[in-house]
């Protein structure tokens, strides 16, 4: 499976099949892969940043974690840079000056 890290925004091969251990890293910048930015359910716009309603409170979204609802999304990392540019566009439509 190709992996797209939420970090440097580098893809590398993963096997899907072994479970994600807290101390794995991505090879390229050694961003913790089993973090909430990496997972599934992490959604910046809901309560706690998480869409799953049993997990347990995790603080550092950005940290390896001990999360039982943990499920990597492989396209997390390219999805957020497309997400700054729409709402960047969004603002500046909101904002444009009107002649």
């Amino acid at each position: 499976m190709e992996i797209v890290c939420y970090s440097c925004k580098k893809k590398f091969e993963r096997d899907e099949s072994r479970v994600v251990a807290r101390t794995e890293e991505c090879p390229h910048c050694g961003f913790h892969i089993r973090c909430c930015k990496m997972c599934d359910f992490y959604d910046p716009t809901t309560y706690n940043e998480c869409r799953e309603l049993m997990a347990e409170r995790v603080v550092e979204k950005d940290k390896s974690n001990f999360c039982n609802c943990f499920r990597i999304n492989p396209t997390k990392g390219s999805s957020h840079e497309q997400d700054k540019q729409v709402l960047a566009s969004a603002a500046d439509a909101l904002f444009k000056k009107k002649d």
